[in-house]
């Protein structure tokens, strides 16, 4: 095993432990372990599904170096760790009618009260993780990016859908000019495409990432459209293009995830950019008085 390994470190036996883990250690990873770990976890089916081979050809590494990652996190070998993302597979691809079942079979005695109060455990878990995460200069600078901007564009699919829906709403009732990137006519990309300089964008994405989104982020920030980005990694594909990105991991209740974090935070951009508006207004009035 490499000589980093922190052996008296518990190994983790699933998905959310195994992410922590990497994140916390990245920084003092080898270069070639960080870019498997961040492949790791930008990909998961891929590592899931994949050979060692494969694995290691599309992550461009060698394939040996799978193997000293497994051992740098302290698993016995690849195939130990490969396991946490195949048994994460089996978890995500459960059908709602077998989380349901799940649900079920758990034992709850009052079943109703039961899920109410798994709901809004995992909500409150979320939302106070986030508190005792989130960096706030780093929202500041996120505000100082879009309250400038000239229209603000709005990206996220599938489970995300519903922040961008609810930014729509918050934005229209505060003037700000916005465009959501969501076309029933399926002309997305087109739509970012009228993005300039000028503009900006808040995409959001969590694992396993919507395709559509990421490759939308990234031609806006390959043209120059500072990208605010929402997500839950810092391996994340999105935090590679964005000017500042928020990670928020939403906790779940038998298999189901809200948005109660992401809720939180995308509400607060809204109000936070009318009222620096507000007052850069008031100080260019100020001092045109005083001229």
């Amino acid at each position: 095993m490499d000589n980093g390994i922190e052996t008296r470190t518990k190994v983790p036996r699933d998905f959310e432990s195994l992410r922590s883990t990497i994140i916390e250690r990245k920084n003092a990873m080898p270069k070639r372990l960080a870019q498997i770990a961040a492949f790791a976890l930008g990909n998961p089916d891929e590592i899931a599904f994949g050979t060692t081979a494969s694995i290691a050809t599309a992550a461009d590494v060698q394939p040996s170096t799978l193997v000293r990652l497994a051992h740098h996190l302290g698993y016995e070998g690849f195939s130990d760790l490969q396991s946490i993302f195949r048994e994460r597979l089996r978890d995500r691809t459960l059908s709602y009618e077998e989380r349901l079942i799940t649900l079920e079979q758990s034992g709850i005695k009052d079943e109703d009260a039961g899920i109410i109060s798994g709901f809004l455990a995992a909500a409150s878990q979320s939302v106070n993780k986030l508190a005792a995460t989130i960096e706030t200069d780093t929202f500041a600078k996120a505000v100082d990016v879009l309250a400038a901007a000239e229209t603000i564009y709005l990206i996220a699919k599938r489970r995300s859908y519903p922040l961008t829906a609810h930014m729509t709403y918050a934005f229209s009732k505060l003037n700000i000019r916005h465009q959501i990137v969501a076309s029933p006519n399926g002309i997305d990309g087109e739509l970012a495409r009228f993005a300039t300089e000028k503009d900006a964008a808040i995409a959001a994405s969590f694992s396993p990432y919507a395709a559509d989104s990421l490759a939308q982020a990234q031609d806006l920030a390959g043209r120059k459209v500072p990208v605010i980005a929402i997500t839950d990694s810092a391996f994340s594909p999105l935090t590679a293009c964005a000017t500042h990105w928020f990670e928020v991991a939403e906790a779940d209740f038998a298999g189901f995830r809200s948005l109660s974090a992401s809720m939180a935070l995308i509400m607060a951009f809204p109000v936070a950019i009318a009222e620096r508006r507000r007052k850069d207004t008031v100080a260019r009035s100020h001092k045109t008085k005083m001229e």
